[in-house]
């Protein structure tokens, strides 16, 4: 049973000790100045009666004493401690006036990556170093981009990238800003009566360029078809033209045999008597008065 409670007893005293008290000593020692924590992406400058007493840039856990000296005991309580992010930042401006060589008024979009890369210069060489920068490449856009013709504005975007980042880059630097990688997104009309126009010439353009194509393939579907018909009245021509030759030629073969000829020339006549509208009457041989009755009933009825 005692050990159970002596068990207990050093746990909970344990929890207390590593919850409560050994955070609260750490504050302590921090607020003291014997160390400090430097957390990955971010930069610690120390300042002590206005001056930079040190500056640290890697991560890891610091004993300040051993990198500031004496001061680092006075740091907190009579300087200050600034907490700079390095990571890579980026923005993106929109619509920065520029007018073409021809005298178009055109938007740039202009995106861009800055870190800081001399935290000394970037917290008191400029009061505003990220506003600066984005001033800075705004004019820098204007002042290059100025009075191009207004095809390389809307194609060489890669070219003025590049311009505008030779331009901008040592500048930013003397800020503590490192200029990155400079793209230019977007070129665009920003007069809306322009827009407008521009809209109307292609949709005219595009109704032009359609009633073309529709116009050339109805020549295209008439040429084949005259063609067509010209084709085929040659060839309905040369039938006409071929078809007495061929029946004569059957016509002579026929009649050189007279049964021949005399049996299909019957058929013909019979073929012809049955294919006419013409009433046939039938009459018995030998039988003269039945011949004259229905003579004369036609007489008499037509």
């Amino acid at each position: 049973m005692d050990a159970l409670v002596q068990f207990m007893i050093g746990a909970t005293v344990s929890f207390i000790g590593m919850w409560f008290v050994l955070p609260i000593g750490l504050f302590f020692m921090r607020l003291a100045g014997l160390y400090t924590i430097v957390e990955e992406g971010t930069c610690q400058v120390f300042m002590l009666f206005g001056r930079v007493a040190g500056i640290l840039t890697e991560p890891g856990l610091y004993i300040l004493p051993l990198k500031l000296g004496p001061s680092a005991f006075l740091v907190n309580w009579l300087g200050s401690k600034r907490v700079l992010d390095m990571r890579l930042d980026q923005q993106y401006l929109r619509s920065n006036p520029v007018n073409s060589e021809e005298g178009a008024p055109m938007g740039v979009g202009i995106w861009y990556e800055m870190y800081i890369s001399d935290p000394v210069a970037y917290l008191f060489k400029n009061a505003d170093p990220r506003g600066s920068l984005a001033a800075n490449v705004s004019n820098a856009v204007v002042r290059s981009l100025s009075n191009l013709p207004l095809e390389k504005m809307l194609i060489n975007r890669h070219a003025m990238s590049r311009t505008v980042r030779e331009e901008v880059s040592p500048r930013s630097h003397e800020w503590g800003y490192k200029l990155g990688s400079v793209y230019i997104r977007k070129v665009h009309f920003r007069d809306t009566g322009m827009i407008q126009q521009i809209e109307a010439k292609v949709v005219n353009r595009l109704r032009q360029v359609t009633s073309a194509i529709k116009q050339d393939g109805a020549n295209q579907v008439n040429i084949i078809t005259s063609t067509a018909d010209r084709q085929a009245a040659i060839e309905f021509a040369k039938a006409g033209a071929i078809r007495p030759r061929i029946v004569g030629q059957a016509m002579q073969s026929i009649t050189a045999n007279p049964e021949v000829a005399d049996a299909i020339f019957e058929i013909l006549e019979n073929q012809r008597i049955l294919d006419s509208k013409g009433q046939l009457t039938l009459i018995p041989p030998h039988n003269e008065l039945l011949s004259q009755l229905l003579t004369a009933n036609k007489n008499r009825t037509g």
